[in-house]
């Protein structure tokens, strides 16, 4: 007899999504996964990359699978925060900015025509009214703003993983705080093996281990799935320089190439007692293939060119920003071949995978684990919940 009905590995952001769906209804559920570490830097095994305070969410997008995902998790935030009695959820608005020529000018029309389906509240701002109502910013003249105010803003990646697992364990699942190394089929179910030396079996396992998911003799097929490392810089903000951005909303500046976007979080206060202003981009393509080398890239500041960047990007658009100390950071990001998460089983009839991020996943990750709850549950996906888009590929 197995261990458990349903073995989740992986406790970031998806995988705490999925424990807590499953374990809302049935019971025999465990979610398996390192906390996170206390010395990054001296830490050699796998991490996540919702290590962080601040990511964006928003309904507003170009493409309609992300915009219902999003729009879908987005009204259960409420529910989470009441019953696990975590806040993790800021509605401070999101703005779009762009002159809406080539890449950016499409994103911003296929938003647009998604916003009256999904009954998005969208400002629009013309360059001179735009100036006016968010003074922090000195945009190019030939800059327009899309701002939605409600049900957008930012959530804190950590505290939204706390709020899951919580309300997971509150609903009978085993939290089992150790990495799995080894997923494989048996004549019982499906046995799992940790770092830690230990063995448990499940009727179904769903893999969601982020950029580690082909790092690790996880599935039967590694998906086609790149992790990528992605650099952020911080801007230290003293109290006149947090009252000068202090009614900012999150901020997605666009540009006609892909490599010149760039995402900016608000202040927020951070661990240790200090107020950061971040900024990223999408201009890094470098491939972390193996587990050392996805955890030097971890123990790593990120790229000195790209902090350059970054940082010039930023006091370009907002100059008040000059002089502010700057460290920086890094992520790794999932892209999948198909531009969607992988929510699907493998060769196997018992091994699923939940995992593809693709750099915009966190205001979403409640949808997504939701999905791979349903996988489990139902056995298959239906169109209503994008079967064919988050159908896995396979190398």
């Amino acid at each position: 007899m197995a261990d458990f009905k349903y073995i989740v590995v992986g406790a970031g952001m998806m995988g705490a999504a999925a424990a807590r769906h499953l374990s809302a209804q049935t019971d025999g559920v465990a979610l398996i996964g390192p906390a996170e570490p206390h010395d990054r830097k001296a830490h050699h095994g796998v991490f996540s990359s919702h290590y962080d305070e601040a990511r964006i969410t928003r309904g507003f997008d170009g493409d309609p699978v992300w915009a219902e995902l999003a729009k879908r998790s987005i009204a259960r935030y409420g529910e989470i925060e009441a019953r696990s009695g975590v806040r993790f959820y800021h509605e401070v608005g999101c703005l779009f900015v762009g002159n809406g020529k080539g890449l950016g000018g499409d994103y911003v029309a296929g938003a647009m025509r998604e916003k009256d389906r999904l009954a998005l509240d969208i400002e629009l701002y013309d360059n001179a009214a735009l100036k006016p109502r968010f003074p922090m910013f000195a945009l190019p003249d030939d800059h327009d703003g899309w701002f939605e105010p409600r049900n957008a803003g930012y959530v804190n990646p950590r505290a939204l993983v706390r709020a899951q697992v919580s309300l997971a364990e509150s609903q009978g699942a085993a939290l089992i705080r150790e990495t799995v190394t080894r997923v494989h089929d048996t004549a019982a179910g499906v046995e799992i093996k940790t770092h830690e030396g230990r063995r448990y079996t499940g009727e179904k396992v769903i893999v969601a281990a982020g950029g580690f998911t082909n790092m690790a003799d996880l599935l039967p097929a590694k998906v086609d799935m790149a992790a990528t490392g992605r650099t952020i810089a911080f801007f230290e903000l003293d109290e006149r320089k947090q009252q000068a951005f202090s009614a900012m909303p999150s901020t997605i500046v666009l540009a006609e190439n892909a490599d010149d976007i760039v995402y900016i979080l608000p202040p927020v206060r951070y661990p240790d007692g200090k107020v950061y202003l971040k900024i990223g981009g999408e201009s890094e393509k470098g491939r972390l293939n193996t587990l050392g080398e996805a955890v030097s890239w971890f123990h790593s500041d990120g790229t000195g060119s790209e902090v350059e960047f970054l940082v010039r990007r930023a006091i370009d658009i907002m100059p008040e920003l000059s002089g502010c100390p700057v460290t920086s950071g890094s992520c790794v990001a999932s892209i999948t071949r198909t531009g969607y998460p992988y929510v699907g089983y493998t060769q196997s009839s018992n091994i699923a995978v939940l995992t593809g991020g693709n750099f915009v996943s966190a205001k979403s990750s409640d949808e997504i684990g939701r999905l791979g709850a349903v996988l489990l549950l139902d056995g298959q996906l239906t169109e209503a919940d994008f079967a064919a888009q988050m159908a896995p590929v396979f190398i």
